[in-house]
């Protein structure tokens, strides 16, 4: 057997860390289920077992399916017409696609109902969530797409099938992965939702605990639906699990690396156009034109730059703050992850995505809670708010720094310490500047994410603390658009450099 290299000995100190960070990420699971058990089987049921959850459940559970079915549609279907098709302009069409990423779901629907006023039904709650959440499903697809064997497609079409069902038995199977793995992020989001349906009047569980919470606090009846909508997430986790099961379309060969066929579209190319035109119309010309409207037009207040820019500098600085320590909370845990594989590392890379995985009002809530109760000195306190940023957004972070420790040699660390050099020399010397980059990557998604989350920063910001989200949903569910719309511009700007260099990366094989 291979003896293990001095640099890939597991510390106590860094197994230490890693295990408080996926005990923070499992934090609001904990207190759930302990005030959940607290309340007994008769207080559960009858808490549970009313027609108000009965409602919700269903109004969820329909928005949630809904919304998965259109995104899988839409995605891959305009993944099919970029990847596969040769439909003119696929690079400036593939960065259309990935551009509604830029405006958040809030964001969007405020943009709809302020147009069009009747849009607050199930219909409009269904359009606004797909045409912000279809992404997901459009992009893993485009990449599987890339890597499907063309080999398996030209021996389909030699036995005469035609390009319908060479997709239907040869190329769909091949992307069941992607697509359900985009399907999950849909689901997951629809379920954690909150600005958007809130701002719709379309009734979920998120909602329905956000108003829980403002009217009893921290009373059973908002810590019951949080149970529920945790077994619904943890659901879903599960049925990913078991839907995506373990067979593999991966070739055993290296073969030779060449494009597949692009399928002709002939007559059906302004269809197809048409098609593109209007998906990309209502995600992104239809918010965009909105928030023009009302920058322009808006007339319910004069725009204060003052307060503009002392939000947007407030914003910056709790993203920052929240992308050093998330950032610095997943070194220990993508260290170990790839330093010291095995079930004690995997478990506790786990339970971060486990963790992030649950709705940002639970975690608000359960943080709010055990401050009250624990430390009341930290309620309402930016420490607190940081460790629900980074609750929410450590797999973010994690996911870089792991691929940075991956593609760092672990010979460099070996020398040093060889050499004598100590721990902490090291780190400072040698592994922090091989993992810079990755580093800096998962510190900019933490960042860009926090600058427009909403349904934490409402519940736990401190006193007086405004971001671009929360002074962006004071004005808007006070019905003055036109001061929420220069703090929704500004989200979309911050928020566009990161969709673009995704749509850059992503693009890559592309070819006209």
């Amino acid at each position: 057997m291979r003896a293990r290299r001095p640099g890939l000995r597991r510390t106590p100190v860094t197994l230490l860390l890693a295990a408080a960070v996926a005990a923070l990420a499992l934090l609001p699971l904990g207190y759930i289920a302990v005030s959940t058990a607290g309340l007994g089987w008769s207080g559960i049921r009858e808490l549970v077992l009313r027609p108000r959850v009965g409602e919700l459940l269903w109004n969820t559970a329909r928005l949630a399916g809904g919304t998965v079915v259109l995104c899988a549609v839409l995605g891959v279907g305009a993944a099919w017409l970029v990847e596969r098709t040769s439909v003119p302009g696929r690079r400036v069409w593939h960065v259309l696609l990935v551009a509604p990423l830029a405006v958040p779901a809030f964001v969007n629907s405020f943009a709809w109902i302020s147009l069009l006023p009747g849009v607050d039904t199930y219909a409009g709650a269904l359009l606004v969530v797909t045409l912000s959440y279809f992404p997901f499903v459009y992009l893993p697809v485009v990449a599987a797409f890339r890597g499907l064997d063309p080999a398996l497609e030209d021996t389909a079409r030699g036995l005469g099938l035609s390009s319908w069902a060479v997709f239907r038995r040869v190329q769909l199977p091949q992307l069941r992965v992607a697509l359900l793995g985009g399907s999950l992020l849909v689901a997951l989001h629809v379920l954690a939702e909150f600005g958007a349906l809130q701002m719709l009047r379309y009734p979920t569980f998120t909602t329905a605990i956000y108003d829980q919470y403002r009217a009893t606090f921290n009373g059973p009846g908002a810590t019951t639906l949080a149970g529920v909508l945790v077994l619904l997430c943890l659901f879903l986790l599960l049925a990913e699990l078991r839907l995506r099961g373990r067979r593999g379309y991966a070739r055993t060969g290296a073969g030779v690396a060449r494009p597949g066929r692009r399928v002709r579209l002939g007559a059906l190319t302004v269809p197809s156009l048409l098609a593109l035109a209007a998906l990309v119309g209502l995600s992104l010309a239809v918010p965009l034109a909105g928030l023009g409207t009302w920058l322009v037009r808006g007339s319910s207040t004069a725009l204060d730059l003052g307060a503009l820019a002392t939000t947007t500098g407030t914003t910056l600085g709790l993203a920052a703050a929240a992308a050093v320590v998330t950032t610095a909370m997943a070194l220990p845990t993508g260290w170990l992850a790839v330093r010291s594989r095995g079930r004690v590392a995997t478990l506790l890379e786990r339970s971060t995505y486990l963790g992030s995985s649950v709705p940002a009002i639970v975690i608000a809530l359960a943080l709010v809670t055990l401050a009250i109760r624990a430390t009341p000195w930290l309620y309402q306190t930016v420490p607190v708010l940081l460790a629900a940023y980074a609750i929410l957004f450590l797999p973010r972070a994690i996911v870089t720094v792991r691929a940075a420790v991956e593609q760092s040699p672990p010979l460099y660390d070996d020398v040093a310490a060889s050499l004598g050099s100590s721990a902490p020399d090291r780190l400072r010397r040698v592994t922090l500047p091989l993992l810079a980059p990755g580093i800096g990557a998962g510190a900019a998604l933490v960042f860009l994410a926090v600058v427009t989350e909403l349904t934490a920063t409402l519940l736990l910001a401190p006193t007086g603390t405004t971001t671009l989200a929360t002074a962006f949903w004071s004005a808007s569910s006070a019905l003055e658009y036109g001061a929420a719309a220069p703090y929704a511009v500004v989200m979309v700007l911050l928020s566009a450099p990161a969709t673009v260099l995704l749509s850059r990366d992503s693009s890559r094989g592309l070819t006209t």
